[in-house]
């Protein structure tokens, strides 16, 4: 069960003007009392590690503003295998707005917060909102040019830069702690999955990395970046 707590009747009581994400989420560019009319009609909820919100083929119900946490987008072959599709941070928007049917299914990674709202609602929202279409429309846009660099990624870089592009992403989104240490919230093998290479690739991969004082790897999943530059140049082939 998903806990969740009562909406509120303003911004202030909600939380919204306090809200971690409220400068880059979906509804940004609303007014206070807009966003207010946008929570009464959604809920907080609570996702814990490896809970599924939206099943991939189902009907197209519920979309939402990822608060805190990451979650993972994936999708079944043929042959039932998952596949990891792409992986939302916080301030992301999941679901389909004005769509029939969920494209994957999203599975919180790591303990997630979201803002969520029944889509047939969020879709008359925005209707009458001109500045949240707007902003679905960006996002729209910003989803094609990842999905696009996400190709080159696939089709035509090697495995040093496929993982030193992964690495350059995990950073830039994730927060680090007081040493700088990002706790990635993928294992080794969902990492090799979502790059197209082997698990043990990926491990070599990332010792290179450390031998070289490019990364500095902490327990099991913790990963600090020493040196940005070279990683960036790495990732491009340089």
């Amino acid at each position: 069960m998903m806990a969740m707590t009562k909406p509120a009747r303003d911004c202030a009581s909600h939380g919204c003007d306090r809200c971690e994400v409220r400068g880059n989420a979906i509804c940004a560019d609303l007014a206070c009392e807009d966003r207010a009319a946008l929570s009464r009609i959604g809920r907080r909820v609570h996702l814990q590690a490896g809970q599924t919100v939206m099943w991939e083929g189902d009907s197209s119900t519920l979309v939402a503003n990822v608060i805190e946490g990451t979650l993972k987008l994936s999708t079944s072959t043929g042959d039932g295998r998952e596949q990891i599709v792409g992986v939302v941070y916080a301030s992301d928007f999941i679901g389909r707005p004005f769509g029939a049917r969920t494209p994957h299914s999203v599975t919180a990674l790591t303990d997630a917060r979201l803002c969520l709202y029944p889509r047939a609602a969020f879709d008359n929202f925005a209707r009458e909102h001109s500045r949240l279409e707007h902003r679905l429309l960006q996002r729209t846009l910003n989803d094609l040019d990842r999905t696009r660099a996400w190709m080159l990624l696939l089709g035509r870089k090697n495995a040093r830069e496929k993982v030193a592009t992964f690495l350059l992403d995990m950073a830039r989104r994730l927060p680090a702690d007081g040493n700088g240490v990002i706790d990635l919230p993928l294992s080794r093998q969902q990492i090799a999955d979502v790059l197209g290479l082997t698990i043990e690739t990926v491990s070599r991969q990332m010792t290179d990395l450390k031998r070289r004082g490019v990364i500095a790897l902490e327990g099991r999943r913790g990963v600090c970046v020493r040196d940005a530059r070279r990683l960036e140049n790495m990732a491009e082939g340089s």
